[in-house]
Formats: structure tokens, sequence, C-alpha cells
């Protein structure tokens, strides 16, 4: 039996391969490529997002990835954003009193993190909501974060996980029908990290 077929959306962003190492070792089938077929016939599209809020909406729409999110989410098919891969999903972002669009999947504004030391780096704990599909068995584990930014406000119509920093409760992580996203890095977080890419693998 083969695993679920997963895209992982090359459009420049760094870090790709512990992403794609990641889903491998849970059992991905994983392509990186931005070939619109590809993306389209996958059972899941992974967004990664490393850096600037305005930069990786350059990076996508520099290989269609706005029309190919949207398109999936249009046919119910499963996409997982992590970092800014989760930010971008929100309305705007403003990075140095500068804003910029987004792919406004979600309503809200993605600023500074409110805390005295910035970025946000390092192991945190989160808040699930009950009967969360990604968090199942990991509700109590910690987290790899390395961000300056983040939402502060989400739709009350997801399900969303919360984290702190400082004087910033920020969002963590968002379940929306067929998009998830994630501020932290599940590559980046062990075992608790893998487990939660079976568990968005299991809902392909």
């Amino acid at each position: 039996m083969t695993g679920p077929e997963v895209v992982v959306l090359d459009y420049g962003s760094g870090n790709v391969r512990s992403a794609v190492r990641a889903l491998e070792r849970v059992g991905a089938q994983v392509q990186l490529t931005a070939d619109p077929e590809a993306v389209a016939a996958a059972d899941g599209l992974f967004v990664p997002g490393v850096g600037a809020f305005a930069s990786v909406m350059a990076g996508l729409s520099g290989v269609g990835g706005p029309r190919m999110i949207e398109r999936r989410l249009a046919g119910g098919r499963p996409v997982l954003g992590v970092c800014v891969g989760l930010q971008v999903m929100f309305s705007t972002g403003v990075e140095h009193g500068t804003p910029a669009a987004g792919l406004d999947q979600w309503p809200g504004v993605v600023d500074r993190l409110r805390a005295d030391v910035v970025p946000h780096m390092g192991w945190s704990t989160v808040a699930p909501p009950a009967g969360s599909a990604l968090f199942a068995g990991v509700e109590d584990q910690r987290f790899y974060f390395v961000h300056s930014y983040a939402a502060h406000t989400a739709p009350d119509y997801a399900q969303v996980t919360w984290s702190s920093h400082g004087e910033s409760t920020f969002v963590a992580a968002v379940e929306n029908g067929p998009l998830c996203a994630t501020q932290f890095h599940p590559e980046k977080s062990g075992d608790a990290g893998a487990e939660l890419l079976r568990n968005w693998l299991h809902t392909l």
C-alpha cells in the first residue's frame, strides 16, 4: 500500500528539503514542484513559507500559486500552509509599516509580535480546540516556532489553535475544511511534528 501523494509547492522558499524529508518519513509520496497539473492531482498540497510576507507572496505569484491554491480549495482539496505559508492565507501582512495583500482565505492582519524579544524562536506549547484532527494525540506537546510576525485574530468559523509570546496571544494553527495551516514548523518539531503531519495525511 502506497501513501498519499503530496506536492510541496516549489516557488523559491527556503527550507523545503526538510519539509520533503519529514513528509516522506511519515509515509507520503512527495514531489517538489510548481507544475499546475501535479498540484491539481496531488492528494495534498504543502505550502512552505520562510522570510517576509511580501516576498513569499511575490514568489507564490511568480509560479501561479494563488490560482493553484484557490482552485484546490474550491474543489475541497486539502492544503497545508506552514509558517509564512499560514500568514499569507490571511488578508493582509504588515511588515515595517508597509501592508501587502495576502491570499484572503481568512480575514485578518498579520503584524509584529508584541514582545521584548523578537523573533519568537524555540519550543512553545499550544492550545488546540477540542476535537482537533491535526493535534490528536499531541495536544500537550511543544512545537518549534521561528517568527517575528503573527495573526492575532482568526475567523470564528474555523478551529483555531493559540499560543503566546511576550504580550501577544497569536494564531498557532487553523483548521478550516480543506485548508489547514500552522505558524510553527512541524518538520522541525521532532516526534510531535511528525505525528501532526501524520494526522494531516490521514485526512487526505
